[in-house]
């Protein structure tokens, strides 16, 4: 009877382990699958830009107006992607962008990235220094449910001639990041920063709105070396998506001031386990609830896109 009930004991445990093997093959077994969230990237806010900073009217609107929407949509988290204010250093508009931004619900970690008109289209250690003082560290890396979000100073990448001690460190403080994330895992790696790589395609020339090709290509090749899939940034006021390869570039519209016949709004971004989709809404066609199971309508020219 021992014999028995031990051959009938070890028969249960055998088909349990392969039932699992089974399900788990079949796609049946989700216990290691995490569930799909989202986040809300706004970027420049801006404050002063309406009006050549004779006020702040119409962007303290928009970002009050964002504020209550984050709260009732209640995203894992937000990144604010840079320009926070229109001038740098002036005190009115950077106390008006942090008044708005503490209503923000506080189970919601808000993460702030670092603006040419944060920081000076040629920052200075001095010009960094206030604004790390005032807003905390213009790079670090956050995670959220095993994704990883990589903040960048584009600023530095930009214009480092005054600041190569603080470009240097930034660049290895990156590799090192990427490389430690490589080796622990991560369900999703996106970069945020505050210039675009590109705007249309890897090797167009330099101007204001992209990165130097001097310096593109050097980072890019990083990225694609450690899986860097996505980069969400800001700086052209207007919508855009490209792409280099594996590697896709979403420079998203202002929730200030819009350029080029775009609207202000926000970015929604859902993260599932097989990638990420987003979707700009314009501020008045914002939906009431993410619903999470249907797919938002990414496009390569998103709504309130405009050149």
């Amino acid at each position: 009877m021992t014999h028995r009930l031990m051959n009938r004991s070890m028969f249960i445990k055998t088909g349990h382990f392969w039932l699992m093997v089974i399900l788990f093959f079949a796609g049946g077994w989700r216990v290691a699958v995490a569930e799909p969230f989202f986040f809300i990237q706004l970027t420049d806010p801006q404050f002063g830009m309406f009006t050549t900073n004779r006020d702040l009217a119409q962007e303290t609107a928009n970002f009050e107006f964002a504020v209550a929407t984050i709260n009732r949509l209640h995203p894992a988290f937000v990144v604010v992607t840079g320009d926070l204010v229109n001038k740098v250093g002036d005190a009115a508009q950077i106390r008006e962008y942090k008044r708005i931004l503490a209503e923000v619900n506080p189970a919601i970690p808000v993460y702030n990235v670092a603006g040419n008109h944060d920081v000076g289209n040629i920052p200075t250690p001095e010009t960094v220094a206030a604004y790390t003082n005032r807003f905390g560290p213009d790079h670090y890396s956050f995670r959220h449910d095993g994704f990883v979000g990589i903040v960048l100073d584009s600023n530095l990448i930009e214009a480092p001639q005054n600041v190569q001690d603080l470009a240097a460190v930034q660049e290895h403080w990156l590799e090192s990041e990427l490389q430690a994330t490589r080796e622990t895992g991560a369900r999703q790696l996106v970069i945020f920063q505050h210039h675009p790589w590109f705007l249309k395609t890897v090797d167009e020339p330099d101007q204001y709105f992209n990165l130097p090709r001097e310096r593109r290509v050097k980072y890019l090749a990083l990225f694609h070396q450690f899986g860097v899939n996505d980069v969400f940034c800001g700086h052209y006021h207007r919508n855009l998506v490209a792409r280099d390869g594996s590697l896709e570039i979403v420079t998203t519209g202002a929730l200030g001031k819009p350029l080029g016949g775009s609207q202000s709004g926000i970015q929604v971004v859902i993260v599932r386990n097989d990638g990420i989709e987003h979707r700009f809404y314009d501020l008045g066609e914002i939906p009431d609830h993410i619903d999470l199971s249907r797919n938002i309508g990414g496009a390569e020219n998103p709504p309130g896109a405009g050149e």
